[in-house]
């Protein structure tokens, strides 16, 4: 069974944050959410409270197979701890994932040189040495990256689907009312 760390900072955007672990969650994957904000209480963009499974200092050395960062803030991107972590996981060649403002925190840790990769836009040149993509969400190689809320059931499908495959992917993408047509 696949495992995934979804790392939630206070202002995070909530559709990208629990759209993402219900999707995941709906094709099997155990999914651990992580508090960046030093209490398990995280508040959202619009001030919803979201209690989280475990604290980062907690769960920074749990063998994720993939991290996934929702965006909604940039002040992400400022978290020293995380940015250890994507590094880690960048050369392990494990699987990391951003949407929205979080892609920024791929850019500031270095990792995305040479990768191609989106962000909310605006936010590109927090995205230092990638090249930006043109669709919604962007596979290259290890990383992911998708553009913002509305992407963000395309997004947590195509990170089902490398996860678990096309099938579950599918799957779960038809009982979420998810078109075909939008998924490509």
């Amino acid at each position: 069974m696949k495992s995934v760390g979804v790392f939630l900072l206070d202002g995070f955007e909530e559709t990208e944050g629990l759209t993402t672990v219900d999707i995941l969650r709906r094709g099997g994957v155990v999914v651990t959410t992580v508090s960046l904000s030093n209490n398990e209480m995280v508040r959202t963009k619009n001030n919803i409270y979201v209690k989280a499974d475990a604290l980062f200092e907690n769960a920074k050395d749990e063998k994720f197979d993939m991290i996934v960062i929702p965006g909604g803030t940039i002040e992400i991107a400022n978290h020293t701890g995380l940015r250890e972590l994507i590094r880690k996981y960048d050369a392990e060649k494990k699987l990391i994932a951003a949407i929205c403002a979080a892609p920024a925190a791929l850019g500031k840790a270095g990792i995305l040189h040479g990768v191609t990769a989106v962000c909310y836009p605006g936010l590109e040149s927090w995205l230092e040495g990638a090249n930006i993509g043109k669709h919604n969400v962007e596979t290259d190689g290890h990383i992911t990256t998708a553009k913002g809320p509305a992407i963000t059931p395309f997004f947590a499908v195509k990170l089902l689907e490398i996860l678990c495959g096309k099938p579950i992917a599918d799957e779960v993408a038809e009982s979420f009312l998810i078109p075909l047509i939008f998924r490509n």
